[in-house]
């Protein structure tokens, strides 16, 4: 295949991701949270996909008439952010008013992060937590703690948005690449099998969650705790 029709071809799965919104999103309206789940879950894979082929195929360079940053914002906002706002406030995980409270700042502070130039730092990850709703929630809905301890949490993680804490991108961020790709690709796993019994509490999935849950959230803030071997700490 010509190398401008491969470009072509990324930026199309990019746009792909809008069709999953809209899937996930149809099924959030229905209260058919597993669904929704599933299809945010099948969204996250062609987001983890579409970069790597992008770079592959200098998509800027063979099919410059689309931009696929603006395409991959667009479409992230809808599947990080938007719908996954919407299910924790109609699922009924957070009551009366902490439900607005948590929907006005998720979606607010996204959309800002969003538009920071500063979103990304010198190792490919992200400086502050880089709106993963999707993935948050759906551990959310897995786990199901008390209201209060998942409104700390949004808020916590909001404010951790316009931090220095650094987060992992398990794909470009070099450094730990070989254990964090395959706990990103766990992570995937699990919420799949979750959703797809349709959050079981006893399921051995939940267990999986929390474990790569952690290792994502926390691997970045390590990493600047830790010094890298052979570099200098004060460089």
């Amino acid at each position: 295949m010509d190398m401008r029709l491969k470009a072509l071809s990324v930026h199309l799965l990019t746009a792909s991701g809008a069709v999953l919104s809209m899937l996930a999103m149809l099924a959030a309206v229905e209260g058919k949270w597993s669904l929704m789940f599933l299809w945010l879950v099948v969204a996250l894979f062609v987001d983890g996909i579409d970069g790597p082929l992008a770079r592959r195929y200098d998509v800027t360079k063979n099919w410059p008439t689309y931009d696929g940053v603006l395409m991959d914002l667009i479409v992230d906002y809808l599947t990080y952010v938007f719908i996954p706002a919407y299910a924790l406030f109609k699922s009924g995980l957070l009551p009366g008013w902490s439900g607005w409270l948590a929907i006005i700042v998720i979606v607010y502070g996204s959309v800002v992060y969003f538009a920071d130039t500063r979103m990304k730092t010198k190792d490919k990850s992200f400086a502050g937590f880089p709106a993963c709703w999707n993935m948050v929630v759906l551990v959310l809905f897995a786990l199901h703690p008390q209201w209060w301890i998942i409104l700390t949490i949004v808020i916590a993680l909001t404010i951790g948005m316009f931090t220095p804490l650094k987060f992992i991108h398990p794909v470009r961020t070099k450094r730990w690449r070989n254990v964090s790709l395959p706990m990103a690709l766990a992570w995937v796993f699990f919420a799949g099998w979750a959703a797809m019994v349709d959050f079981w509490p006893q399921s051995w999935a939940h267990w999986g969650l929390v474990i790569t849950s952690l290792y994502l959230t926390f691997a970045g803030i390590a990493q600047q705790i830790i010094p890298e071997r052979g570099v200098n700490r004060l460089s």
